[in-house]
């Protein structure tokens, strides 16, 4: 992976990277193990999150203005 990078890469940039690696890296993991979240699930649950944020966002402009 660290030949793979840019030549001017920062540090910072090498640990997002490898935090980024590994996120996705134990993600596939989960899903080989059967552990993932189904399409159908996770349409529900980020129909739910976009209703919710809405909600908020439509209570902070009915009060005149972001919180």
């Amino acid at each position: 992976m660290i030949e793979e990078l840019p030549e001017d890469i920062t540090v910072s940039d090498v640990m997002a990277e490898l935090y980024f690696r590994q996120n996705v890296d134990g993600g596939l993991k989960e899903l080989d193990e059967g552990k993932g979240t189904s399409h159908e699930e996770a349409k529900k649950r980020l129909s739910r999150w976009l209703t919710y944020g809405a909600r908020l966002l439509s209570d902070d402009l009915v009060e005149g203005g972001f919180r």
